[in-house]
């Protein structure tokens, strides 16, 4: 885990394109016309999500920054066990319940009204949507691709 400021914005832009990219990944997949059989996505469905994580990821950043990273901090604090492995769960989980619904909003507003010209009235519908079909994913993503991952990485890093 990050011990200086420094290592502590490494960490957060690790996990935060970690998670940009997995989550552009299940997205452009979605967007491809491969919804719930993702088996059948072809290879360029990574060549798109890594296009969108660029600049996703500096957005997941810098929200988690602001108040994502503290809100699940607060849950964990809330909830917190004796066992520090939960505890870290906890505060994943706290994270990814803030940062999901503010990510699906960004993403609402970037690809279905400026670039797909859906109209500002259905913004409450296409969130709400947005969110129902990202959370899954996300909690999963997170609990055991991106924070594993980011860990490892952190810790090869550092080590």
């Amino acid at each position: 885990m990050p011990k200086t400021k420094s290592q502590g914005v490494v960490f957060g832009l690790l996990m935060s394109y970690f998670m940009a990219y997995g989550m552009e990944v299940f997205n452009v997949a979605i967007k491809m016309g491969y919804g719930t059989d993702l088996s059948q996505m072809p290879n360029a469905v990574f060549l798109g999500a890594l296009k969108e994580a660029s600049y996703m990821g500096l957005f997941v950043f810098l929200f988690s920054s602001l108040w994502g990273n503290r809100i699940g901090a607060h849950f964990m604090h809330r909830h917190k066990t004796e066992n520090s492995y939960l505890n870290r769960l906890l505060r994943q989980a706290g994270t990814v319940g803030i940062m999901c619904p503010t990510m699906s909003m960004v993403a609402a507003i970037l690809f279905n009204l400026l670039m797909g010209g859906a109209p500002f009235s259905q913004i409450i519908a296409i969130w709400i949507g947005t969110v129902l079909k990202n959370f899954p994913i996300a909690f999963f993503w997170n609990m055991y691709g991106a924070a594993p991952l980011t860990h490892r990485v952190f810790q090869k890093i550092y080590a």
